[in-house]
């Protein structure tokens, strides 16, 4: 589906733990094995992590979530997720936006990030923002119906 909301009504924000459980409600519609609300308030309350969302245009309604961390030199995108009616109207792309800023401000040289294999939207939405390929990571998603390969895909923040 395609989404037709008008993105001006997207706001970008930092976010603390009090935004988990609407990430991990947001994960659990998006990922087959999905993480709960603990996991990503103590994912969020570590002080390596930056989480943002994407809020709007009603005051509540968190239309998607970006997690990364900052290590040394290096950011990486530990999960990214928008709702499916607000998906592929830009909100994936500003997200990525303020983490890559986010991690750029704090030293970080490249974002790295890893995905399904299988994903041609999320790799077609990534080789538009200037990720390359670096490699892959045989059997990473590990499935009811079998595993997937990940693509670890990397862009210079510098």
């Amino acid at each position: 589906m395609i989404a037709t909301h008008p993105l001006p009504a997207v706001d970008i924000a930092r976010a603390g733990p009090e935004a988990a459980a609407d990430c991990a409600r947001l994960h659990a519609v998006l990922f087959a094995d999905a993480w709960d609300r603990p996991s990503i308030a103590a994912l969020i309350a570590h002080p390596a992590v930056m989480a943002f969302l994407a809020v709007g245009p009603t005051p509540d309604q968190t239309l998607g979530f970006i997690l990364g961390q900052v290590a040394a030199d290096e950011a990486e995108v530990l999960t990214l997720g928008v709702e499916p009616d607000w998906q592929r109207c830009g909100i994936a792309t500003r997200l990525i936006a303020a983490l890559a800023e986010a991690a750029r401000a704090a030293g970080a040289r490249n974002l790295l990030l890893d995905v399904d294999a299988g994903n041609t939207a999320a790799l077609a939405l990534y080789h538009k923002l200037g990720f390359a390929e670096r490699g892959r990571r045989t059997a990473y998603y590990v499935r009811a119906g079998g595993a997937a390969d990940a693509v670890t895909l990397a862009r210079p923040l510098v």
